[in-house]
């Protein structure tokens, strides 16, 4: 019996690798109260300023519906605000609340100590090329 396949299984790889990177910063979430998918969305929201929900589903990675769902969450625990769109009433724009930038800020560097502990682990020449090489392949698949 030959083996069909010639390539190795490249998604499987990458979330096989998401998950061993995220073991080291679940515990730092699961500490502020967070689930993943929040802080993607907070640091998606920390470092754009403020998005419609569309574009900040896109950026975090995360469904619609579910960021909708979250986007209420995120609401009542006063993490974010929610405004109407100057330029278009129907539309909202989301953004951190204070309390948001505060946690977000509270965070970063147990967030960075980790990626310091990562890059001591496989060094910073690895680092830069896993991020050079990943956004290259993105951008070819994408076609930019």
């Amino acid at each position: 019996m030959s083996n069909a396949f010639k390539h190795r299984n490249l998604p499987h790889l990458f979330l096989s690798a998401r998950e061993t990177l995220m073991q080291r910063f679940r515990p730092i979430l699961n500490d502020a109260g967070l689930t993943e998918q929040q802080w993607r969305v907070l640091r998606t929201l920390h470092e754009e300023k403020n998005l419609d929900a569309a574009t900040l589903a896109q950026r975090a990675q995360v469904l619609a519906p579910s960021l909708t769902r979250m986007l209420r969450v995120l609401d009542e625990s006063t993490l974010i605000e929610r405004h109407p769109d100057p330029e278009d009433l129907r539309r909202q724009v989301i953004r951190l609340s204070s309390k948001g930038r505060k946690t977000v800020s509270r965070l970063s560097p147990k967030i960075e100590a980790v990626y310091r502990e990562l890059e001591t682990s496989i060094g910073p020449k690895l680092l830069t090329s896993l991020y050079s090489n990943v956004d290259n392949m993105m951008n070819k698949i994408r076609g930019s």
